[in-house]
């Protein structure tokens, strides 16, 4: 973290989480199916798989506003199309590096690995990921 939330006051962080739909949206769905709450900044985006999350969905949600991005899929080694999750995770690795490149925090894009039955764990991973983003502040893009 790099700085104080007050800071910057009145700002809310923008976070786009793309969870897959057989795992992550399904946990998603559980968790407010369960009630359980969750940052309503983070929204989420249904994909088929995170094997089709690339660099430029990325990308274009960081220059559209976003001040953290996450991927959520199957656990490791359940993808429903084999290695999709494999192939986000190195995406998601790649773009932590050039990321901090340009003067990025690396911190701002995350994968996360959940099965459908794990509602609790994303509510959890939603809290942390927008505390961490709200301790880092608005994404750079934004002083463009």
């Amino acid at each position: 973290m790099t700085m104080e939330a007050s800071a910057f006051p009145g700002w809310e962080p923008k976070i786009l989480a793309f969870c897959c739909q057989y795992c992550a949206y399904s946990a998603a769905d559980m968790a407010g199916s369960m009630r359980l709450e969750y940052p309503t900044e983070v929204e989420i985006v249904l994909i088929p798989c995170t094997g089709r999350f690339d660099v430029i969905l990325a990308l274009r949600a960081f220059e559209k506003g976003a001040d953290g991005v996450f991927a959520a899929g199957c656990l490791e080694g359940n993808c429903h199309f084999l290695d999709g999750n494999i192939r986000a995770r190195k995406r998601v690795n790649f773009l932590k590096a050039e990321l901090k490149s340009v003067g990025y925090e690396p911190e701002r894009i995350e994968m996360f690995n959940l099965s459908a039955s794990q509602g609790p764990r994303f509510a959890e991973i939603a809290r942390d990921f927008t505390q961490n983003i709200v301790g880092l502040g608005p994404s750079p893009a934004k002083k463009l």
